[in-house]
């Protein structure tokens, strides 16, 4: 099963208004200058209380050097669903722990977004307890009453689009849904369509009913003319299966996964890109992020708040970006001069308007695949 696992049966949830990734980026920084200035402590303003469980850092620390000493502190910070292999979280982790001193324990590596917050229950009240979630959004929006509101210095270049408003939930990195191909084997494909010729062996990292990449790969494989739709999705990947042409990853000459999935197998596969390459169709451009949470119960709270200050600020976000994935600060960054140039060059290129699906859309898709798939597909 994939790292980033997650059962696709889940409840409706309010909705979230589809918009391009760039657009509202722009929008972002255009109000961030005016909203740091708001969240700057004054050279003469004294400090709050000490509040570990505050909602910002001006609130309860005053200073990062206070947020800081009140982690090391605690000493310990207990993260959940990491896999060292995802999204660059072992550089990430390493990184974290020998600039501040704090040991991070990782729970449950390979445990998908709804196992983090049954785990939590589990634990709840313990030393042990997760402090921190990596989620998908649908996850984070449906089990917002779990977490505490908290506001990172770089809150302001967040799409609204991709935050929670009270600051319970915020993206700190996404991507596209693409396609990875052995260039050997076959020829770029032009589209999720095109998939479909001979020689061709065609792969899903995993079952869509319980792997949200899968699912994801489903929804931008069914993508025509900016919308979505589940049977379309569903139609094609049954036709592969019935031509014989839908395998397992290991084997495949195609997988259709995340962009920052496939282009790490290109950054690893023997002789450079030339035995993978990843595409990104023009016409069925599908964007999903995931988002970071503390914890209501954290067991180390400031050092929850810690990490959420080092995942988005211009470090934790470029190394994302080192990993493939794409910033949720990306844009803000980029404008101020603080983006790694070098590892945005190497992002397999995307043109056209992303399509972001609402938690309603998610919802309705994933009951019709709940109600086809295995029919249609096995």
């Amino acid at each position: 099963m994939s790292p980033r696992a997650s059962s696709t049966l889940g409840r409706a949830a309010p909705n979230i208004r589809r918009v391009t990734i760039r657009a509202c980026a722009v929008v972002a920084l255009l109000v961030s200058a005016a909203a740091a200035c708001s969240s700057e402590r004054a050279p003469d303003e004294p400090l709050p209380p000490l509040n570990p469980r505050a909602t910002s850092l001006h609130a309860g620390f005053g200073t990062m050097d206070r947020l800081v000493d009140t982690a090391r502190k605690e000493g310990v910070l207990n993260v959940v669903g990491l896999p060292r292999t995802w999204v660059g979280y072992g550089e990430i982790i390493d990184r974290f722990s020998d600039k501040y001193g704090i040991k991070v324990v990782s729970l449950a590596p390979e445990a998908g977004s709804r196992q983090e917050i049954d785990l939590a229950k589990q634990k709840q009240g313990g030393a042990d307890a997760p402090d921190v979630f990596d989620l998908s959004m649908d996850v984070a929006v449906a089990n917002a009453a779990s977490f505490a509101p908290y506001k990172v210095k770089g809150w302001a270049d967040v799409p609204d689009d991709l935050k929670d408003n009270k600051g319970r939930w915020y993206a700190a990195y996404g991507g596209y849904m693409s396609i990875g191909y052995d260039p050997r084997k076959i020829p770029a494909p032009a589209s999720y369509g095109a998939l479909q010729r001979p020689g061709a062996l065609v792969a899903l990292p995993g079952d869509p009913l319980r792997v949200a990449s899968a699912f994801s790969g489903v929804m931008a494989a069914s993508i025509s003319g900016g919308r979505a739709d589940a049977a379309r999705g569903v139609d094609l990947f049954a036709r592969l299966k019935k031509a014989g042409m839908l395998g397992q990853p290991d084997r495949a000459t195609a997988v259709v996964d995340w962009d920052y999935m496939n282009a790490a197998r290109a950054a690893v596969a023997k002789n450079g890109d030339a035995t993978w390459r990843v595409t990104i169709p023009k016409d069925a451009v599908l964007a999903s992020y995931y988002v970071q949470a503390v914890s209501a119960r954290a067991p180390h709270p400031a050092a929850a708040r810690l990490w959420e200050e080092f995942l988005l600020s211009d470090e934790g976000q470029n190394l994302y970006l080192k990993a493939f994935a794409r910033p949720a600060r990306m844009e803000a960054m980029e404008m101020r001069g603080s983006l790694d140039g070098d590892a945005a060059e190497k992002l397999p290129p995307a043109t056209g308007t992303p399509v972001v699906l609402t938690i309603p859309e998610q919802d309705q898709a994933k009951a019709y695949l709940k109600a086809h798939w295995a029919q249609s597909v096995g």
